[in-house]
C-alpha cells in the first residue's frame, strides 16, 4: 500500500505543478480552448438515463459513448484542490483508490476469478488517476475535441496490460504490481454527421461487455469467468455515430486485441456494433463483431475473433437485469492463450503453451439481476459461464460456471463499499481447474472498497 500511495504523488506533483503554472500564467478559465455552452441553455438530445445513478454504477445501458448528453465528471476533491472546480476548460483531474480483500477456499491462486486473483489476502486492485476533457456532444453547431488519459497501477494491470504499452512488467517479470494506460486517447466531435459523430483515436477500452476493466463501472467487485477471457483493450481508430435517440452504430479498425500497432503480433482487425434503445427505454441491444480479422496466433500473442451481444431490460424503476452471450474463435490458437514469459508464480509465466492446430473456440454467458434497496444500495445477483473446451482461453479443457450474491452501498458519491460471495466450479468430472489445478470447485467471499478524490 505504501508503494501505491507514493506511485500516486509522483504523478500528482506534475500535474499540480502544470495546473499552477496554468492558473498562474494564463487563468485557470483561459488555459484551454473553451466552450462556454451551459447545460440549462441546451437540453440532452438523448433519451434519459433509465436506471438510478446512485446507486448503480452507471445510469445508463450498456454501449458505446452515449452521444447527445453531458459527459463530464464531478467536481471531485483533487479538482477542487486545484482550484479548477466549475473551470470553463472543462479539464477534469480526478481518480480513486481501490482496495479488496478476500477470504478463499483455495490456498494458491483464485485463478480464474478476476482481478482478485491472491486468496485470503488484502490487495491494492487499482490507483487511478484520470485527466480528460469530455467534448460537448449535446450541441451541433461546431466541432469539439476531447481526450482521457487513464494512469493505473495496482494487481489489476495483469489483465489490462497490452504487448506494446508497457508490457515489460508483465510480458517478462510477470511482476504481481504495475502500471498501465488502458485508457490513451483523443476525442473529436464532429456534430454534422448524421446526428453526431465522435472519433476516439489511440488506446481505448473495449466496448463488448456489461463489466468493465476500471472498479467505479463495475456492479461487483470481481468479474464473470467470460470477462477474465476477452478482450480488454484496442489500439487504434473508433467511430461512434447517433442516427438517432434509438440508433447508434460504432465501426473501428485497430491492431488486435490487447496489443499495439507497433508490435510483431498485430494485424489489422474490424469492429462493429449496433445499439438500439426501445421508445419507452426499457430494453435496450448491444451487438456486433468485437474483433474480426484474420484470427490466428501470431508471435506468442492471440489475435482472436469476438461476436457478442448484449441485453439490457429493465423491469421498474428499481430492478432491471442484464445479459451478454459471445463466442470467440481463434486458429492455431495456444494452450492458455497469450502467457507471459517471466517467472512462473501468480497463475502465470513460463511462456506459451502448446499449439493446437485448427480452430478453437470459447463460448461465454453471463446474466446480472439487479434490485435497488435503498437510494444508496442494491443487491446483486450473477450467473455466469465459460465454455473453453479446447483449453486455449484458460489452459483447462472444461465448462466453467460461476453463481455470484452480492450487496453495494454507495455512502457517498466518494466511498462505495462492495460485498459478494461466489462459488466457482467445472462441469467435468476428471478436471481440477481452479488453485493451480488442486481442486473442482472454489468458494470466495470478498469485499472491496472504492474512495474517489
Amino acid at each position: 500500500m505504501r508503494t501505491s500511495f507514493s506511485f500516486l504523488n509522483c504523478l500528482l506533483h506534475p500535474v499540480r505543478t502544470l495546473a499552477l503554472a496554468l492558473v498562474v500564467s494564463c487563468g485557470a478559465e483561459t488555459a484551454f480552448a473553451q466552450d462556454s455552452t451551459k447545460t440549462a441553455e441546451v437540453p440532452d438530445r438523448a433519451l434519459p438515463a433509465p436506471l438510478n445513478s446512485p446507486p448503480f454504477p452507471s445510469g445508463d445501458w450498456v454501449g458505446t459513448y452515449k452521444l447527445g448528453a453531458w459527459a463530464d465528471a464531478p467536481d471531485y476533491a483533487l479538482q477542487q484542490a486545484l482550484g479548477w472546480a466549475d473551470n470553463k476548460s472543462r479539464i477534469k483531474i480526478y481518480g480513486w483508490v481501490n482496495p479488496a480483500v478476500n477470504f478463499s477456499t483455495s490456498k494458491h491462486s483464485n485463478i480464474p476469478i478476476s482481478y482478485d486473483i491472491q486468496p485470503n489476502s488484502l490487495q491494492l486492485q487499482q490507483a487511478v488517476l484520470r485527466i480528460e476533457r469530455q467534448p460537448n456532444t449535446v450541441q451541433t453547431d461546431h466541432i469539439d475535441w476531447g481526450f482521457r488519459l487513464s494512469n493505473v497501477y495496482g494487481l489489476d494491470y495483469r489483465y489490462t496490460v497490452a504487448k506494446g504499452w508497457f508490457d515489460n512488467q508483465y510480458f517478462k517479470k510477470n511482476g504481481l504490481y504495475g502500471y498501465d494506460a488502458p485508457e490513451a486517447y483523443v476525442m473529436v466531435y464532429v456534430p454534422k454527421v448524421a446526428q453526431g459523430m465522435l472519433l476516439r483515436i489511440g488506446r481505448f477500452i473495449s466496448p463488448a461487455d456489461i463489466e468493465a476493466q476500471l472498479s467505479p463501472d463495475n456492479y461487483l467487485a470481481t468479474h464473470s469467468v467470460m470477462f477474465s477471457y476477452d478482450p480488454f483493450t484496442e489500439t487504434g481508430v473508433q467511430s461512434t455515430i447517433m442516427l438517432n435517440k434509438q440508433w447508434t452504430v460504432e465501426f473501428a479498425l485497430d491492431a488486435g486485441n490487447d496489443m499495439a500497432p507497433w508490435t510483431t503480433s498485430s494485424r489489422l482487425t474490424g469492429q462493429a456494433f449496433v445499439r438500439y434503445v426501445s421508445k419507452n427505454n426499457n430494453n435496450s441491444i448491444w451487438a456486433g463483431l468485437n474483433e474480426i480479422g484474420r484470427g490466428k496466433f501470431v508471435n506468442g500473442h492471440d489475435n482472436l475473433n469476438q461476436a457478442s451481444a448484449v441485453w439490457g431490460h429493465k423491469f421498474s424503476d428499481k430492478v432491471h437485469m442484464m445479459t451478454e452471450a459471445y463466442y470467440e474463435w481463434e486458429r492455431d490458437a495456444a494452450l492458455g492463450g497469450s502467457a507471459s514469459d517471466g517467472p512462473v508464480r501468480y497463475g502465470a509465466g513460463g511462456g506459451t503453451g502448446p499449439i493446437l492446430p485448427g480452430v478453437s473456440g470459447a463460448t461465454g454467458f453471463v446474466n446480472y439481476f439487479m434490485v435497488q434497496t435503498s437510494a444508496k444500495s442494491y443487491l446483486c445477483l450473477r450467473n455466469d459461464l465459460l465454455g473453453d473446451k479446447s483449453g486455449w482461453r484458460t489452459g483447462f479443457p472444461t465448462t466453467y460456471v460461476s453463481h455470484t450474491v452480492g450487496f453495494v452501498q454507495q455512502f457517498t458519491p466518494w466511498l462505495m463499499l462492495r460485498h459478494e460471495v461466489r462459488y466457482d466450479y467445472n462441469l467435468d468430472n476428471t478436471v481440477a481447474p481452479y488453485d493451480l489445478g488442486a481442486a473442482r470447485h472454489q468458494v470466495v467471499g470478498t469485499m472491496d472498497m472504492v474512495v474517489r478524490f
